[in-house]
């Protein structure tokens, strides 16, 4: 393996339309082989038409499926369009969609784009300060949100001083109808007006469709604000649509795949699945009837096509485990002892060894007593495209869901890019690479070590931000921010950040991220983040999963009352010891991690310290640590550290947390002692 330091260096409300976003040059001689009435609208009109009767989208909703086929669907959208146009919604307008995952808010965002308006999604757990940042950046003044939790949210915006927010669009009426706040109302209400304008307007639905172009913005999501605010990331129809079928073409995807929906709405790769391709390739898409549902959901949706992070394949297998260590003696046999000798097949097939006869009648009986029954078990029994994507996955993790016998691949991409820009190919698997480019995609690393992508699906320019839009695009190539190389066989290794590149006092080079990865690979580490940029050795900040070290306690023993206590225990630093040790075997001697806390909280986006999507937030970190930093540094073996915290209601207070400094003991040190 190379590694990164062998490389060089409601009532009808008037909204006054604002100014439409524009672009310079003209769209269509930015892509002249996009043709105009190619787009999400006229696939949908396609479905509807074509397969009006084939079920489009499921819910779960009280316990029951509630099936909409793709006429349905197309019709819901239609009404909402009718019905956001009557009350004012113009071209240009941004539309804020903030909630889980719920079928009016898909058939909301589409309806906006019917008006050539932008759905702007949020996470659903942003806070109002956040939202209200976001809504003033891009003059939002409507909104899409799923239920009283999100609508209390904008209230409170508004009341904090943001009054352009003039129409609110709700899907869960509990605690809300027959109580509207000015100038709210429920999908169903809505959908009833805008029914009522298609009646009275016989053409309207033709018009509606025919607005739409392939040059149009689609979605309007959002980098992740590591390094300051979020920047907006404009995607048109053309360019998601180039990327799907590239997807398509190299086989990732095929038409009429179960999919389901569960991952955030603001995240890229939701609008990509769930919307994008599903309208392409006909998927049938499910939707879980709450987060705290989807693992169970997940077994009677029975996807083809199963898409995930690589912390919650992480997640997957912990809960695996801990139900294994539960079950009876026999199932732990059975377990014990199929489950490494499939790792290893796994292993050594991926070195390029064929297995022997042998070996692959005990692979089949295995498949019967263990394997088959815990894809079953997880529902991915029929999940026959696996993918995760968003971070480095640990070698284990990998390893084990492929000898479980998914084809588990990971993929490569940004917002920026739609998500899809290099994969796994089936046939050539390597644990360090992310791949090959999808075809159309073109791939260099230039001088600098950074990645370069240049191809149909990126991104145009971010919204209102020419300054970023410059850096990031030149010359016809997309620069990633990221560092990595190419193998001799066209596989891509990405190594982190290129802003991220940092040297010890001594002058080594390390990037942090690396690192990070390679700790969170264990079960037992939720997060990291590493220090030593111009110190003298590397420390790191631990966040234990507190599920695999609760569980690891009860096994052995360990009483503990809370995260905060669980962390400090002398055997949790034990545990973590040897996480870090092992961790330290693939770095080099002077960038191998000396010192290390366990912190008595998780990172908390929150308090500012990670993004929505539980990136690191270096700067907000150092400054909500240096205690603790400091005492990593001078030789202090604990500290006394005064945490800052926030309640629900706003308000705050400090907590003393008695907190152990730990020297990293080498394992036969450790063996000795």
């Amino acid at each position: 393996m190379i590694l990164p330091w062998s490389r060089p260096t409601s009532g009808r409300l008037k909204m006054q339309p604002e100014r439409q976003y524009r672009e310079d040059p003209p769209e269509d001689a930015l892509h002249p082989d996009w043709r105009e009435d190619d787009h999400l609208i006229q696939l949908l009109v396609h479905n509807a038409r074509e397969h009006s009767d084939e079920v489009a989208l499921r819910e779960r909703h009280r316990g029951i499926w509630h099936e909409y086929t793709w006429q349905n669907y197309l019709d819901h959208v239609m009404s909402l369009a009718a019905g956001l146009e009557a009350r004012g919604v113009r071209a240009g307008d941004r539309i804020l969609v903030v909630g889980d995952n719920r079928p009016a808010l898909y058939f909301g965002m589409l309806a906006a784009v019917c008006l050539k308006a932008i759905p702007s999604p949020a996470y659903p757990d942003t806070n109002p300060a956040e939202l209200q940042g976001q809504m003033e950046a891009e003059a939002i003044r409507c909104a899409l949100v799923e239920d009283q939790e999100q609508v209390d949210k904008l209230l409170s915006v508004r009341e904090n001083g943001y009054d352009r927010l003039q129409l609110i669009v709700f899907d869960d009426e509990r605690g809300l109808k027959g109580e509207e706040p000015k100038g709210a109302v429920s999908t169903l209400d809505l959908m009833a007006q805008g029914q009522q304008e298609r009646e009275k307007r016989p053409g309207l639905d033709a018009d509606l469709q025919s607005r739409v172009s392939v040059h149009d913005i689609a979605v309007l999501l959002h980098s992740s604000g590591t390094t300051g605010a979020p920047k907006g990331v404009p995607l048109k129809h053309g360019h998601i649509l180039s990327g799907v079928r590239s997807a398509s073409t190299a086989g990732y995807f095929r038409k009429g795949e179960v999919h389901m929906a569960y991952l955030p709405m603001a995240w890229v790769g939701d609008f990509i699945f769930t919307v994008g391709a599903a309208l392409a390739l006909r998927f049938c898409v499910n939707i879980p009837e709450k987060q705290e549902t989807a693992l169970h959901d997940l077994r009677e949706i029975a996807p083809t096509l199963y898409f995930s992070s690589p912390r919650a394949w992480s997640n997957m297998l912990t809960r695996i485990q801990v139900g294994i260590n539960e079950s009876s003696p026999f199932k732990r046999r059975l377990y014990h002892h199929f489950m490494p000798f499939a790792v290893e097949l796994e292993r050594r097939r991926l070195e390029g060894k064929v297995p022997s006869a042998l070996e692959r009648f005990w692979r089949g009986v295995g498949e019967v007593l263990i394997y088959g029954p815990i894809k079953d078990h997880l529902g991915l029994s029929r999940v026959e495209r696996p993918y995760t994507a968003g971070e480095a996955i640990g070698e284990d993790v990998f390893l084990f869901f492929r000898a479980l016998g998914l084809n588990l691949l990971q993929f490569y991409g940004q917002t920026e890019n739609c998500a899809l820009c290099v994969a796994q190919p089936p046939d050539s698997i390597s644990l360090h690479t992310a791949g090959k480019p999808f075809p159309g995609v073109d791939l260099k690393i230039n001088k600098d070590g950074e990645i370069l992508v240049r191809a149909n699906n990126i991104f145009d320019g971010y919204f209102n931000n020419p300054d970023a839009t410059q850096e990031t695009l030149q010359d016809g190539w997309m620069h990633t921010g990221d560092a990595g190389y190419l193998e001799e066989d066209g596989q891509l290794v990405v190594l982190g950040r290129v802003s991220e590149v940092v040297y010890t006092e001594a002058g080594d080079r390390f990037i942090p991220t690396y690192v990070e990865n390679r700790l969170k690979f264990s079960q037992y580490i939720k997060d990291a983040c590493i220090l030593g940029r111009e110190r003298a050795f590397l420390a790191a900040l631990i966040v234990i999963d507190m599920e695999a070290v609760g569980h690891w306690a009860e096994e052995h023993g360990v009483a503990y009352t809370s995260f905060s206590d669980l962390s400090q225990k002398a055997e949790v630093y034990d545990l973590i010891n040897g996480e870090v040790v092992h961790v330290n075997t693939v770095l080099p001697e002077g960038l191998q991690i000396r010192r290390f806390v366990n912190l008595h909280k998780e990172f908390d986006p929150d308090d500012g310290e990670v993004t929505r999507t539980r990136k690191l937030k270096r700067k907000v970190i150092d400054q909500h640590y240096s205690p603790i930093i400091d005492a990593l540094y001078d030789g202090r073996r604990a500290i006394e550290y005064e945490a800052r915290i926030s309640y629900e209601t706003g308000a705050s207070g400090m907590l003393k947390r008695h907190l152990t400094v730990h020297d990293v003991i080498p394992a036969r040190v450790a063996e000795e002692a």
